[in-house]
Protein backbone atom coordinates (compact mmCIF):
# COMPACT_ATOMS: atom_id res chain seq x y z
CA UNK A 1 0.00 0.00 0.00
CA UNK A 2 1.37 3.42 -0.98
CA UNK A 3 0.12 6.59 0.75
CA UNK A 4 0.50 9.93 -1.06
CA UNK A 5 -0.19 13.36 0.45
CA UNK A 6 -2.49 15.69 -1.50
CA UNK A 7 -2.82 19.46 -1.00
CA UNK A 8 -1.08 19.33 2.37
CA UNK A 9 -3.90 17.77 4.38
CA UNK A 10 -5.56 15.05 2.27
CA UNK A 11 -4.06 11.66 1.51
CA UNK A 12 -4.69 9.11 -1.27
CA UNK A 13 -3.96 5.43 -0.89
CA UNK A 14 -3.03 3.15 -3.77
CA UNK A 15 -2.80 -0.58 -3.36
CA UNK A 16 0.06 -2.25 -5.21
CA UNK A 17 -1.42 -5.38 -6.72
CA UNK A 18 0.21 -8.13 -8.71
CA UNK A 19 -0.73 -7.71 -12.35
CA UNK A 20 -2.51 -10.53 -14.09
CA UNK A 21 -0.72 -12.37 -16.90
CA UNK A 22 -1.07 -10.62 -20.28
CA UNK A 23 -3.39 -12.17 -22.90
CA UNK A 24 -0.53 -13.81 -24.86
CA UNK A 25 0.69 -15.62 -21.74
CA UNK A 26 -2.85 -16.83 -20.94
CA UNK A 27 -3.30 -17.99 -24.54
CA UNK A 28 0.04 -19.85 -24.51
CA UNK A 29 -0.81 -21.56 -21.23
CA UNK A 30 -4.24 -22.66 -22.46
CA UNK A 31 -2.76 -24.00 -25.68
CA UNK A 32 0.16 -25.90 -24.19
CA UNK A 33 -1.66 -27.07 -21.09
CA UNK A 34 -4.17 -28.49 -23.60
CA UNK A 35 -7.07 -26.71 -21.94
CA UNK A 36 -6.29 -28.11 -18.48
CA UNK A 37 -5.56 -26.23 -15.25
CA UNK A 38 -1.92 -27.36 -15.08
CA UNK A 39 1.11 -27.68 -17.35
CA UNK A 40 3.33 -30.75 -16.91
CA UNK A 41 7.03 -30.91 -17.76
CA UNK A 42 6.23 -32.65 -21.06
CA UNK A 43 3.81 -29.88 -22.03
CA UNK A 44 6.23 -27.17 -20.90
CA UNK A 45 8.88 -28.83 -23.07
CA UNK A 46 6.63 -28.43 -26.11
CA UNK A 47 6.22 -24.73 -25.29
CA UNK A 48 10.00 -24.29 -25.00
CA UNK A 49 10.53 -25.83 -28.44
CA UNK A 50 7.61 -24.25 -30.30
CA UNK A 51 7.40 -20.73 -28.81
CA UNK A 52 10.78 -20.10 -27.19
CA UNK A 53 12.78 -21.54 -30.07
CA UNK A 54 14.76 -23.86 -27.82
CA UNK A 55 15.06 -26.73 -30.26
CA UNK A 56 17.79 -28.39 -28.22
CA UNK A 57 15.76 -28.41 -24.99
CA UNK A 58 15.04 -31.76 -23.35
CA UNK A 59 12.16 -32.81 -21.11
CA UNK A 60 14.69 -32.90 -18.25
CA UNK A 61 15.33 -29.16 -18.83
CA UNK A 62 11.60 -28.48 -18.48
CA UNK A 63 11.52 -30.60 -15.31
CA UNK A 64 14.36 -28.54 -13.83
CA UNK A 65 12.51 -25.27 -14.59
CA UNK A 66 9.34 -26.65 -13.11
CA UNK A 67 11.11 -27.75 -9.92
CA UNK A 68 12.79 -24.36 -9.45
CA UNK A 69 9.51 -22.48 -9.91
CA UNK A 70 7.65 -24.68 -7.44
CA UNK A 71 10.41 -24.46 -4.87
CA UNK A 72 10.57 -20.68 -5.14
CA UNK A 73 6.84 -20.00 -5.19
CA UNK A 74 5.58 -22.67 -2.84
CA UNK A 75 8.72 -23.39 -0.78
CA UNK A 76 8.25 -27.10 -1.28
CA UNK A 77 10.75 -29.46 -2.85
CA UNK A 78 8.52 -32.48 -3.27
CA UNK A 79 5.22 -32.76 -5.07
CA UNK A 80 3.30 -35.85 -5.96
CA UNK A 81 2.78 -34.42 -9.41
CA UNK A 82 5.05 -31.77 -10.85
CA UNK A 83 2.95 -29.25 -12.79
CA UNK A 84 2.56 -25.48 -13.19
CA UNK A 85 -0.58 -23.43 -12.74
CA UNK A 86 -1.15 -20.33 -14.89
CA UNK A 87 0.34 -18.12 -12.16
CA UNK A 88 3.35 -20.43 -11.85
CA UNK A 89 3.82 -20.31 -15.62
CA UNK A 90 3.61 -16.50 -15.60
CA UNK A 91 6.11 -16.37 -12.74
CA UNK A 92 8.53 -18.51 -14.74
CA UNK A 93 8.24 -16.34 -17.84
CA UNK A 94 8.71 -13.16 -15.79
CA UNK A 95 11.84 -14.44 -14.00
CA UNK A 96 15.02 -12.92 -15.45
CA UNK A 97 17.03 -15.70 -13.80
CA UNK A 98 15.02 -18.59 -15.23
CA UNK A 99 14.02 -16.98 -18.54
CA UNK A 100 16.66 -14.40 -19.61
CA UNK A 101 16.65 -12.66 -23.02
CA UNK A 102 20.18 -13.80 -23.91
CA UNK A 103 22.37 -16.73 -22.90
CA UNK A 104 25.14 -16.33 -20.36
CA UNK A 105 27.59 -18.72 -22.01
CA UNK A 106 30.64 -18.22 -24.23
CA UNK A 107 29.55 -19.59 -27.60
CA UNK A 108 31.58 -17.70 -30.23
CA UNK A 109 34.57 -19.34 -31.91
CA UNK A 110 37.49 -18.30 -29.69
CA UNK A 111 40.25 -19.83 -31.83
CA UNK A 112 40.70 -16.97 -34.34
CA UNK A 113 43.47 -14.34 -33.94
CA UNK A 114 42.79 -11.58 -31.39
CA UNK A 115 42.30 -9.08 -34.20
CA UNK A 116 39.09 -10.89 -35.20
CA UNK A 117 37.29 -9.73 -32.04
CA UNK A 118 35.79 -6.59 -30.57
CA UNK A 119 37.44 -6.26 -27.14
CA UNK A 120 35.97 -4.49 -24.10
CA UNK A 121 38.38 -1.55 -23.73
CA UNK A 122 38.86 1.10 -21.08
CA UNK A 123 40.37 4.58 -21.42
CA UNK A 124 42.40 6.15 -18.58
CA UNK A 125 41.22 3.20 -16.51
CA UNK A 126 42.67 4.57 -13.26
CA UNK A 127 40.57 7.76 -13.08
CA UNK A 128 37.80 7.96 -10.50
CA UNK A 129 36.04 10.92 -12.12
CA UNK A 130 36.81 13.75 -14.52
CA UNK A 131 39.93 13.94 -16.69
CA UNK A 132 41.41 17.04 -15.05
CA UNK A 133 41.26 16.84 -11.26
CA UNK A 134 39.88 13.51 -10.07
CA UNK A 135 41.91 11.06 -8.01
CA UNK A 136 43.77 8.17 -9.62
CA UNK A 137 43.17 4.80 -8.00
CA UNK A 138 43.16 1.07 -8.55
CA UNK A 139 39.47 0.98 -7.52
CA UNK A 140 38.02 1.85 -10.98
CA UNK A 141 40.42 -0.69 -12.52
CA UNK A 142 39.09 -3.41 -10.22
CA UNK A 143 35.50 -2.39 -10.94
CA UNK A 144 36.11 -2.49 -14.70
CA UNK A 145 37.72 -5.93 -14.56
CA UNK A 146 34.82 -7.27 -12.51
CA UNK A 147 32.50 -6.07 -15.27
CA UNK A 148 34.44 -7.94 -17.92
CA UNK A 149 36.62 -5.12 -19.31
CA UNK A 150 39.65 -6.75 -20.98
CA UNK A 151 41.84 -3.76 -21.91
CA UNK A 152 43.15 -1.52 -19.13
CA UNK A 153 45.05 1.70 -19.88
CA UNK A 154 47.75 3.05 -17.55
CA UNK A 155 49.60 6.36 -18.06
CA UNK A 156 53.13 6.03 -16.63
CA UNK A 157 55.04 9.01 -15.26
CA UNK A 158 58.06 9.42 -12.96
CA UNK A 159 57.08 10.12 -9.35
CA UNK A 160 58.06 13.37 -7.65
CA UNK A 161 61.50 12.05 -6.65
CA UNK A 162 62.07 10.47 -10.12
CA UNK A 163 62.94 7.10 -8.57
CA UNK A 164 59.62 5.29 -9.00
CA UNK A 165 56.63 5.14 -11.33
CA UNK A 166 53.22 6.70 -10.78
CA UNK A 167 50.03 6.33 -12.75
CA UNK A 168 48.24 9.61 -13.46
CA UNK A 169 46.83 11.74 -16.25
CA UNK A 170 49.88 13.82 -17.10
CA UNK A 171 49.90 17.60 -17.03
CA UNK A 172 46.64 17.71 -15.08
CA UNK A 173 45.73 17.99 -11.39
CA UNK A 174 44.89 14.31 -11.02
CA UNK A 175 46.36 12.80 -7.83
CA UNK A 176 48.65 9.84 -8.65
CA UNK A 177 48.51 6.19 -7.64
CA UNK A 178 51.56 3.93 -7.54
CA UNK A 179 52.01 1.67 -10.55
CA UNK A 180 52.80 -1.36 -8.41
CA UNK A 181 49.44 -1.01 -6.64
CA UNK A 182 47.63 -1.03 -10.01
CA UNK A 183 49.59 -4.05 -11.24
CA UNK A 184 48.85 -6.06 -8.09
CA UNK A 185 45.15 -5.25 -8.33
CA UNK A 186 45.10 -6.25 -12.00
CA UNK A 187 46.73 -9.57 -11.11
CA UNK A 188 44.20 -10.23 -8.35
CA UNK A 189 41.06 -9.31 -10.32
CA UNK A 190 41.98 -9.86 -13.99
CA UNK A 191 40.00 -13.06 -14.37
CA UNK A 192 37.18 -12.57 -11.87
CA UNK A 193 34.65 -12.07 -14.70
CA UNK A 194 36.33 -13.77 -17.66
CA UNK A 195 39.09 -16.29 -18.27
CA UNK A 196 40.15 -14.60 -21.51
CA UNK A 197 43.28 -12.42 -21.74
CA UNK A 198 43.70 -8.96 -20.27
CA UNK A 199 45.67 -6.39 -22.27
CA UNK A 200 47.43 -3.57 -20.43
CA UNK A 201 48.08 -0.59 -22.70
CA UNK A 202 50.86 1.61 -21.36
CA UNK A 203 51.19 5.28 -22.23
CA UNK A 204 54.83 5.71 -21.34
CA UNK A 205 56.55 8.95 -20.29
CA UNK A 206 59.56 7.33 -18.63
CA UNK A 207 63.34 7.37 -18.71
CA UNK A 208 65.19 4.16 -19.64
CA UNK A 209 65.98 3.59 -15.97
CA UNK A 210 62.30 3.71 -15.03
CA UNK A 211 61.33 1.60 -18.04
CA UNK A 212 63.69 -1.03 -16.67
CA UNK A 213 61.98 -0.73 -13.32
CA UNK A 214 58.59 -1.20 -15.00
CA UNK A 215 59.92 -4.30 -16.74
CA UNK A 216 61.00 -5.67 -13.40
CA UNK A 217 57.67 -4.86 -11.73
CA UNK A 218 55.63 -6.38 -14.54
CA UNK A 219 57.73 -9.54 -14.69
CA UNK A 220 57.76 -10.11 -10.94
CA UNK A 221 54.08 -9.27 -10.45
CA UNK A 222 52.64 -11.42 -13.23
CA UNK A 223 55.24 -14.17 -13.54
CA UNK A 224 53.98 -16.96 -15.78
CA UNK A 225 50.72 -15.10 -16.39
CA UNK A 226 52.62 -12.68 -18.62
CA UNK A 227 52.54 -13.52 -22.33
CA UNK A 228 55.94 -12.88 -23.88
CA UNK A 229 56.09 -13.14 -27.68
CA UNK A 230 58.72 -15.55 -28.98
CA UNK A 231 59.85 -13.13 -31.67
CA UNK A 232 60.05 -9.35 -31.81
CA UNK A 233 57.50 -9.19 -34.64
CA UNK A 234 54.47 -11.44 -34.61
CA UNK A 235 53.08 -12.31 -38.04
CA UNK A 236 49.66 -12.95 -36.50
CA UNK A 237 48.18 -12.42 -33.08
CA UNK A 238 47.41 -15.54 -30.99
CA UNK A 239 43.81 -16.59 -30.30
CA UNK A 240 41.90 -15.79 -27.09
CA UNK A 241 41.52 -19.52 -26.51
CA UNK A 242 45.32 -19.88 -26.41
CA UNK A 243 45.71 -16.91 -24.06
CA UNK A 244 43.35 -17.84 -21.24
CA UNK A 245 44.49 -16.41 -17.90
CA UNK A 246 47.32 -14.47 -19.59
CA UNK A 247 48.31 -10.80 -19.39
CA UNK A 248 49.53 -8.97 -22.52
CA UNK A 249 51.40 -5.67 -22.64
CA UNK A 250 50.74 -3.18 -25.43
CA UNK A 251 52.77 -0.01 -25.88
CA UNK A 252 55.17 1.60 -28.31
CA UNK A 253 58.57 -0.11 -28.52
CA UNK A 254 61.41 2.06 -27.17
CA UNK A 255 63.17 4.02 -29.87
CA UNK A 256 66.82 3.66 -30.75
CA UNK A 257 68.73 6.87 -31.40
CA UNK A 258 71.94 7.16 -33.37
CA UNK A 259 73.07 10.41 -31.80
CA UNK A 260 73.06 11.50 -28.19
CA UNK A 261 70.94 14.31 -26.82
CA UNK A 262 70.79 15.60 -23.29
CA UNK A 263 67.96 14.17 -21.24
CA UNK A 264 66.82 17.64 -20.25
CA UNK A 265 66.38 18.70 -23.87
CA UNK A 266 64.59 15.51 -24.76
CA UNK A 267 62.15 15.70 -21.87
CA UNK A 268 61.11 19.17 -23.06
CA UNK A 269 60.00 17.85 -26.44
CA UNK A 270 56.29 17.09 -26.45
CA UNK A 271 54.00 15.72 -29.06
CA UNK A 272 50.24 15.19 -28.89
CA UNK A 273 49.33 12.42 -26.50
CA UNK A 274 46.03 10.55 -26.35
CA UNK A 275 44.13 13.58 -25.17
CA UNK A 276 46.43 16.25 -26.62
CA UNK A 277 46.90 17.84 -23.22
CA UNK A 278 50.00 19.74 -24.30
CA UNK A 279 47.95 21.51 -26.99
CA UNK A 280 44.18 21.80 -27.03
CA UNK A 281 42.69 19.57 -29.73
CA UNK A 282 40.55 22.43 -31.03
CA UNK A 283 43.77 24.04 -32.23
CA UNK A 284 44.50 21.09 -34.52
CA UNK A 285 42.96 21.02 -37.96
CA UNK A 286 41.44 17.83 -39.32
CA UNK A 287 44.35 17.58 -41.79
CA UNK A 288 46.85 17.75 -38.94
CA UNK A 289 44.99 14.99 -37.11
CA UNK A 290 45.16 12.92 -40.28
CA UNK A 291 48.87 13.44 -40.75
CA UNK A 292 50.21 13.99 -37.24
CA UNK A 293 48.02 12.04 -34.81
CA UNK A 294 50.26 10.19 -32.42
CA UNK A 295 48.47 7.04 -31.50
CA UNK A 296 48.57 6.67 -27.77
CA UNK A 297 51.49 8.39 -26.16
CA UNK A 298 53.35 11.61 -26.37
CA UNK A 299 56.66 11.41 -28.17
CA UNK A 300 58.27 11.39 -24.79
CA UNK A 301 59.72 7.99 -25.53
CA UNK A 302 62.80 9.72 -26.88
CA UNK A 303 64.71 8.57 -23.80
CA UNK A 304 64.01 4.98 -24.69
CA UNK A 305 66.93 2.71 -25.34
CA UNK A 306 67.43 -0.97 -25.88
CA UNK A 307 67.26 -3.24 -22.86
CA UNK A 308 71.07 -3.69 -22.89
CA UNK A 309 71.51 0.02 -22.26
CA UNK A 310 69.43 0.09 -19.09
CA UNK A 311 71.28 1.57 -16.15
CA UNK A 312 73.48 -0.83 -14.19
CA UNK A 313 71.68 -0.84 -10.82
CA UNK A 314 68.88 -2.90 -12.40
CA UNK A 315 69.79 -6.56 -12.47
CA UNK A 316 69.11 -7.41 -16.11
CA UNK A 317 68.83 -11.12 -15.33
CA UNK A 318 65.86 -10.39 -13.05
CA UNK A 319 64.42 -7.51 -15.10
CA UNK A 320 64.06 -8.60 -18.71
CA UNK A 321 64.07 -5.80 -21.27
CA UNK A 322 61.07 -3.54 -21.48
CA UNK A 323 60.94 -4.05 -25.24
CA UNK A 324 60.70 -7.83 -24.93
CA UNK A 325 57.53 -7.55 -22.82
CA UNK A 326 55.51 -5.96 -25.63
CA UNK A 327 53.03 -8.43 -27.14
CA UNK A 328 51.03 -5.84 -29.10
CA UNK A 329 53.33 -3.09 -30.40
CA UNK A 330 51.83 0.35 -30.81
CA UNK A 331 52.73 2.34 -33.88
CA UNK A 332 53.10 6.06 -34.48
CA UNK A 333 51.42 7.68 -37.48
CA UNK A 334 54.26 9.70 -38.94
CA UNK A 335 52.92 10.33 -42.45
CA UNK A 336 49.67 10.08 -44.31
CA UNK A 337 47.05 7.92 -42.64
CA UNK A 338 46.61 5.77 -45.73
CA UNK A 339 50.29 4.81 -45.54
CA UNK A 340 50.00 4.00 -41.85
CA UNK A 341 47.08 1.67 -42.59
CA UNK A 342 49.04 -0.50 -45.01
CA UNK A 343 48.88 -4.17 -44.05
CA UNK A 344 52.37 -5.63 -43.66
CA UNK A 345 52.70 -9.35 -44.46
CA UNK A 346 55.29 -10.16 -41.78
CA UNK A 347 54.20 -7.93 -38.90
CA UNK A 348 51.09 -7.04 -36.90
CA UNK A 349 50.66 -3.92 -34.81
CA UNK A 350 48.24 -1.48 -33.21
CA UNK A 351 47.55 2.13 -34.14
CA UNK A 352 45.19 4.56 -32.47
CA UNK A 353 42.98 7.36 -33.73
CA UNK A 354 40.91 9.94 -31.91
CA UNK A 355 37.16 9.80 -32.41
CA UNK A 356 37.38 12.84 -34.75
CA UNK A 357 40.24 11.36 -36.77
CA UNK A 358 38.29 8.12 -37.19
CA UNK A 359 35.21 9.96 -38.41
CA UNK A 360 37.28 11.85 -40.95
CA UNK A 361 39.15 8.71 -42.02
CA UNK A 362 35.97 6.76 -42.72
CA UNK A 363 34.96 9.28 -45.39
CA UNK A 364 37.98 8.55 -47.61
CA UNK A 365 39.44 5.33 -46.24
CA UNK A 366 36.51 3.20 -45.11
CA UNK A 367 37.57 0.06 -46.99
CA UNK A 368 41.23 0.60 -46.07
CA UNK A 369 40.30 0.75 -42.37
CA UNK A 370 38.32 -2.50 -42.58
CA UNK A 371 41.17 -4.29 -44.33
CA UNK A 372 43.69 -3.01 -41.77
CA UNK A 373 41.59 -4.29 -38.87
CA UNK A 374 41.29 -7.77 -40.32
CA UNK A 375 44.87 -8.39 -39.19
CA UNK A 376 45.95 -5.41 -37.05
CA UNK A 377 44.49 -3.57 -34.08
CA UNK A 378 42.77 -0.20 -34.36
CA UNK A 379 42.13 1.63 -31.11
CA UNK A 380 39.80 4.63 -30.89
CA UNK A 381 40.02 7.05 -27.98
CA UNK A 382 37.86 9.98 -26.81
CA UNK A 383 38.65 13.52 -27.96
CA UNK A 384 40.60 15.62 -25.50
CA UNK A 385 37.76 18.02 -24.75
CA UNK A 386 35.75 15.33 -22.95
CA UNK A 387 36.96 16.67 -19.60
CA UNK A 388 33.91 15.26 -17.82
CA UNK A 389 34.80 11.70 -18.92
CA UNK A 390 31.89 11.47 -21.34
CA UNK A 391 31.99 9.06 -24.28
CA UNK A 392 31.24 8.98 -27.99
CA UNK A 393 29.04 6.80 -30.20
CA UNK A 394 30.86 3.50 -30.72
CA UNK A 395 28.97 2.36 -33.84
CA UNK A 396 31.25 4.03 -36.40
CA UNK A 397 34.22 2.18 -34.94
CA UNK A 398 32.41 -1.17 -34.94
CA UNK A 399 31.28 -0.63 -38.54
CA UNK A 400 34.93 -0.36 -39.58
CA UNK A 401 36.28 -3.25 -37.53
CA UNK A 402 37.98 -1.28 -34.73
CA UNK A 403 38.67 -3.80 -31.98
CA UNK A 404 39.53 -1.42 -29.13
CA UNK A 405 36.99 1.37 -28.72
CA UNK A 406 38.39 2.93 -25.57
CA UNK A 407 35.73 4.24 -23.19
CA UNK A 408 35.73 6.17 -19.93
CA UNK A 409 34.05 3.54 -17.78
CA UNK A 410 33.13 6.20 -15.20
CA UNK A 411 31.48 8.34 -17.91
CA UNK A 412 27.89 7.20 -17.52
CA UNK A 413 25.37 7.79 -20.28
CA UNK A 414 23.80 6.29 -23.38
CA UNK A 415 27.09 5.69 -25.19
CA UNK A 416 28.39 3.60 -22.29
CA UNK A 417 25.07 1.71 -22.17
CA UNK A 418 25.67 0.69 -25.79
CA UNK A 419 29.18 -0.48 -24.95
CA UNK A 420 27.88 -2.47 -21.98
CA UNK A 421 25.21 -3.88 -24.30
CA UNK A 422 27.46 -5.26 -27.01
CA UNK A 423 29.67 -6.92 -24.42
CA UNK A 424 26.72 -8.74 -22.87
CA UNK A 425 27.18 -10.94 -25.94
CA UNK A 426 29.23 -14.14 -25.82
CA UNK A 427 28.59 -14.74 -22.15
CA UNK A 428 29.98 -11.35 -21.12
CA UNK A 429 33.57 -12.61 -21.54
CA UNK A 430 34.81 -9.30 -23.01
CA UNK A 431 35.51 -10.70 -26.48
CA UNK A 432 32.88 -10.59 -29.24
CA UNK A 433 33.68 -12.19 -32.60
CA UNK A 434 33.43 -9.64 -35.38
CA UNK A 435 30.77 -10.31 -38.05
CA UNK A 436 31.92 -12.30 -41.06
CA UNK A 437 31.36 -9.38 -43.44
CA UNK A 438 34.13 -7.43 -41.65
CA UNK A 439 36.55 -10.33 -42.07
CA UNK A 440 36.10 -10.95 -45.80
CA UNK A 441 39.07 -9.88 -47.91
CA UNK A 442 36.96 -7.59 -50.07
CA UNK A 443 35.04 -6.08 -47.15
CA UNK A 444 33.51 -2.73 -48.00
CA UNK A 445 33.49 -0.14 -45.24
CA UNK A 446 31.71 2.51 -47.28
CA UNK A 447 28.23 3.68 -46.31
CA UNK A 448 26.30 2.08 -49.12
CA UNK A 449 22.53 1.63 -49.02
CA UNK A 450 21.97 -1.94 -47.89
CA UNK A 451 18.89 -4.14 -48.24
CA UNK A 452 16.88 -5.23 -45.19
CA UNK A 453 18.24 -8.60 -44.01
CA UNK A 454 15.65 -9.38 -41.34
CA UNK A 455 12.96 -7.78 -39.22
CA UNK A 456 12.84 -7.89 -35.44
CA UNK A 457 9.37 -7.86 -33.94
CA UNK A 458 9.30 -6.71 -30.31
CA UNK A 459 6.27 -6.80 -28.03
CA UNK A 460 6.38 -4.93 -24.72
CA UNK A 461 3.87 -6.63 -22.42
CA UNK A 462 4.39 -5.20 -18.94
CA UNK A 463 6.83 -4.16 -16.23
CA UNK A 464 7.24 -4.82 -12.53
CA UNK A 465 9.65 -4.44 -9.62
CA UNK A 466 9.94 -0.66 -9.27
CA UNK A 467 8.01 -0.67 -6.00
CA UNK A 468 10.72 -2.97 -4.58
CA UNK A 469 13.71 -1.03 -5.90
CA UNK A 470 12.50 2.57 -5.33
CA UNK A 471 10.77 4.50 -2.54
CA UNK A 472 7.06 4.96 -3.21
CA UNK A 473 7.56 8.73 -3.59
CA UNK A 474 10.70 8.47 -5.78
CA UNK A 475 8.92 9.26 -9.05
CA UNK A 476 5.96 11.30 -7.81
CA UNK A 477 5.22 12.71 -4.38
CA UNK A 478 1.46 12.66 -4.89
CA UNK A 479 0.62 9.51 -6.83
CA UNK A 480 2.04 6.27 -8.25
CA UNK A 481 4.25 6.62 -11.35
CA UNK A 482 3.15 7.10 -14.95
CA UNK A 483 5.53 4.78 -16.82
CA UNK A 484 6.22 4.48 -20.54
CA UNK A 485 8.84 2.47 -22.43
CA UNK A 486 11.10 3.59 -25.27
CA UNK A 487 12.34 0.78 -27.49
CA UNK A 488 14.50 0.95 -30.58
CA UNK A 489 17.69 0.04 -32.40
CA UNK A 490 21.25 1.36 -32.18
CA UNK A 491 23.44 0.29 -35.08
CA UNK A 492 24.32 1.44 -38.57
CA UNK A 493 22.62 4.72 -39.51
CA UNK A 494 19.90 3.08 -41.63
CA UNK A 495 18.81 0.89 -38.71
CA UNK A 496 18.71 3.51 -35.94
CA UNK A 497 15.25 4.37 -34.63
CA UNK A 498 13.39 4.81 -31.32
CA UNK A 499 9.68 4.29 -30.63
CA UNK A 500 7.67 4.47 -27.45
CA UNK A 501 4.62 3.01 -25.79
CA UNK A 502 1.64 4.88 -24.40
CA UNK A 503 1.87 6.26 -20.86
CA UNK A 504 0.24 4.12 -18.18
CA UNK A 505 -0.91 6.39 -15.38
CA UNK A 506 -0.78 5.72 -11.63
CA UNK A 507 0.50 2.18 -11.86
CA UNK A 508 3.54 0.46 -10.34
CA UNK A 509 2.95 -2.59 -12.58
CA UNK A 510 2.14 -1.05 -15.98
CA UNK A 511 0.70 -3.18 -18.79
CA UNK A 512 1.37 -1.78 -22.26
CA UNK A 513 0.86 -4.78 -24.54
CA UNK A 514 2.27 -2.92 -27.57
CA UNK A 515 4.18 -4.30 -30.55
CA UNK A 516 6.89 -2.75 -32.74
CA UNK A 517 8.75 -4.01 -35.82
CA UNK A 518 12.29 -2.95 -36.73
CA UNK A 519 13.77 -3.62 -40.20
CA UNK A 520 17.51 -4.37 -39.94
CA UNK A 521 20.10 -3.97 -42.70
CA UNK A 522 23.05 -4.99 -40.49
CA UNK A 523 21.57 -7.11 -37.69
CA UNK A 524 25.07 -8.29 -36.71
CA UNK A 525 25.88 -4.81 -35.33
CA UNK A 526 22.40 -3.93 -34.05
CA UNK A 527 21.61 -3.38 -30.38
CA UNK A 528 18.10 -3.38 -28.98
CA UNK A 529 17.76 -0.25 -26.83
CA UNK A 530 15.18 -0.26 -24.05
CA UNK A 531 14.54 2.61 -21.65
CA UNK A 532 11.71 3.16 -19.17
CA UNK A 533 10.78 6.68 -18.08
CA UNK A 534 8.20 8.18 -15.77
CA UNK A 535 6.18 10.94 -17.39
CA UNK A 536 6.27 14.27 -15.59
CA UNK A 537 3.96 17.00 -16.90
CA UNK A 538 5.80 19.92 -15.35
CA UNK A 539 9.43 18.78 -15.27
CA UNK A 540 11.83 16.50 -17.12
CA UNK A 541 10.67 12.88 -17.23
CA UNK A 542 12.28 10.65 -14.60
CA UNK A 543 14.60 7.81 -15.57
CA UNK A 544 13.32 4.38 -14.49
CA UNK A 545 15.77 1.86 -15.99
CA UNK A 546 17.49 0.80 -19.20
CA UNK A 547 19.17 -2.04 -21.01
CA UNK A 548 20.89 -2.67 -24.33
CA UNK A 549 20.92 -6.16 -25.81
CA UNK A 550 22.79 -7.46 -28.87
CA UNK A 551 20.15 -8.38 -31.45
CA UNK A 552 22.26 -11.29 -32.71
CA UNK A 553 22.02 -12.89 -29.24
CA UNK A 554 18.30 -12.38 -28.55
CA UNK A 555 16.39 -15.53 -27.70
CA UNK A 556 13.03 -15.69 -29.41
CA UNK A 557 9.77 -15.99 -27.52
CA UNK A 558 8.45 -14.45 -24.30
CA UNK A 559 11.34 -13.30 -22.12
CA UNK A 560 12.01 -11.44 -18.87
CA UNK A 561 14.32 -8.47 -19.49
CA UNK A 562 16.19 -7.12 -16.43
CA UNK A 563 16.78 -3.37 -16.27
CA UNK A 564 19.85 -1.45 -15.16
CA UNK A 565 20.42 1.95 -13.56
CA UNK A 566 22.28 4.88 -15.12
CA UNK A 567 25.66 3.43 -14.15
CA UNK A 568 24.88 0.04 -15.63
CA UNK A 569 24.26 -1.67 -12.28
CA UNK A 570 21.49 -4.26 -12.45
CA UNK A 571 18.35 -3.30 -10.55
CA UNK A 572 17.39 -6.02 -8.08
CA UNK A 573 13.76 -6.58 -9.07
CA UNK A 574 12.81 -4.25 -11.92
CA UNK A 575 12.22 -5.98 -15.24
CA UNK A 576 10.03 -6.04 -18.33
CA UNK A 577 8.14 -8.92 -19.91
CA UNK A 578 8.77 -8.80 -23.67
CA UNK A 579 8.52 -11.01 -26.73
CA UNK A 580 11.05 -11.26 -29.55
CA UNK A 581 10.49 -12.77 -32.99
CA UNK A 582 12.40 -12.52 -36.26
CA UNK A 583 10.07 -12.25 -39.24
Amino acid sequence: MGTYRMCGCFTRKFKIIEAAPPPDVIAAFEKYAEGGPQMTAELLHRFLVDVQGQGGAKVSDAEEILLQVLQKRHHMAKFRKHALTLDDFHHYLFSSDLNPPIDNKVHHDMTAPLSHYFIYTGHNSYLTGNQLSSDCSDVPIIKALKRGVRVVELDLWPNSTKDDVDVLHGRTLTAPVELIKCLKSIKEHAFSASEYPVVITLEDHLTPKLQAKVAQMVTQTFGKMLFRPESECLKEFPAPEDLKYRILISTKPPKEYLEAQTKKDKEKEKDSDDDVWGKEPTELTAEQEDEKTDSDASDNNQDDEDSDAFEPEIDSSRAPGYKSLIAIPGGKITGRLKEALKVEPDKVRRISLSEQALEKATVSYGTVLVRFTQKNFLRIYPKGTRFNSSNYKPQIGWMHGAQMIAFNMQGYGRSLWLMQGIFRANGGCGYVKKPDFLMNVGANGERAKLPVKKRLRVKVYMGDGWHLDFKHTHFDTYSPPDFYTKVGIAGVPDDEIMKKTKIKEDNWTPIWDEEFTFPLTVPELALLRVEVHEYDMSEKDDFAGQTCLPVSELKQGIRAVPLFDRKGEKLNSTRLLMRFDFV
